[in-house]
């Protein structure tokens, strides 16, 4: 990003029902640092269809697409690449002459997660969730050897749904005696400003019989979940994690540059200080 704005400045934004900051300092500290002429702006809308309109009127460069317009989006759009065509999800839209295309970045960064924390696909799992983001996960437990697993939705549509599309078994809800060993959030629940915002996705039975938790909720970084997984002892994944990764994806498929490992880290310290 330029030291200002003109009228050649490139817009990228995200779409969201509760906009964060972290996205938008971590997309604008690398503009800076890079030089780019770029500038990200963090959006929320009651209409939806009026805001991808927008994207494309207005020639909107690119856009994240967080909860709950992951799969509405899709029908919106002139083309599905196949990230997101498997999962039938978009976490991302690129505008390229007023043509839009759906990608999803989400899928990449929680399989790069699960690799490179050597979280052993012979730990069986219960997901909760059955959203656009849910099936980025369950696409990407299945593609890392996990077999064993139960999708936890109260949505008697999507939860059989999804669990059937990977191969896992589903349930309206986990038992309180049930004990998995990789337990995975993939809820609104802990988000900071929400109804659930200081609730635990798990039991704090389940929590400390578990080997590994992940919880996808990237605001707070620290969410009640894995706050209480740190103190066990547990190995966690978070989801300021997956922001971070799916987010360096977005920013290149934005502006075909690459960010060095070193400049990512330092944009992401940069980005969590929204969040202190």
């Amino acid at each position: 990003m330029t030291d200002y704005i003109t009228k050649d400045t490139k817009l990228c934004m995200s779409l969201a029902a509760r906009p964060g900051n972290t996205g938008t300092r971590l997309h604008n500290y690398l503009y800076r640092a890079l030089g780019l002429n770029y500038v990200y702006k963090a959006f929320s809308t009651t209409d939806l269809a009026a805001a991808i309109g927008g994207i494309r009127a207005l020639s909107v460069r690119g856009c994240a697409i967080s909860m709950p317009f992951k799969e509405d989006c899709m029908p919106m759009l002139d083309e599905i690449d196949p990230s997101a065509a498997g999962i039938q999800s978009v976490n991302t839209i690129v505008n390229t002459d007023n043509h839009l295309v759906g990608y999803n970045t989400d899928y990449t960064a929680v399989r790069s997660l699960l690799e490179t924390n050597d979280v052993d696909p012979k730990l069986d799992f219960a997901l909760l969730g059955s959203g656009g983001m849910a099936k980025a996960v369950a696409c990407a437990l299945r593609d890392c050897g996990f077999e064993n697993g139960c999708i936890i939705a109260r949505n008697t549509e999507k939860g059989p749904s999804l669990a059937k599309q990977y191969g896992y078994d589903w349930k309206p809800q986990l038992e309180e005696d049930s004990t998995p060993e990789l337990l995975i959030n993939v809820t609104p629940i802990g988000m900071r400003g929400g109804p659930e915002a200081e609730d635990l996705a798990f039991t704090k039975d389940q929590i400390a019989s578990a080997k590994a938790i992940f919880d996808v909720v990237a605001l707070p970084a620290e969410t009640p979940l894995i706050k209480l997984a740190r103190e066990l002892g547990k190995a966690v994944i978070t989801g300021a994690e997956v922001m971070t990764l799916q987010a360096v994806e977005q920013f290149v498929l934005y502006t075909g540059e690459r960010p060095t490992t070193r400049l990512v880290e330092e944009a992401a310290t940069f980005a969590r200080q929204a969040d202190l």
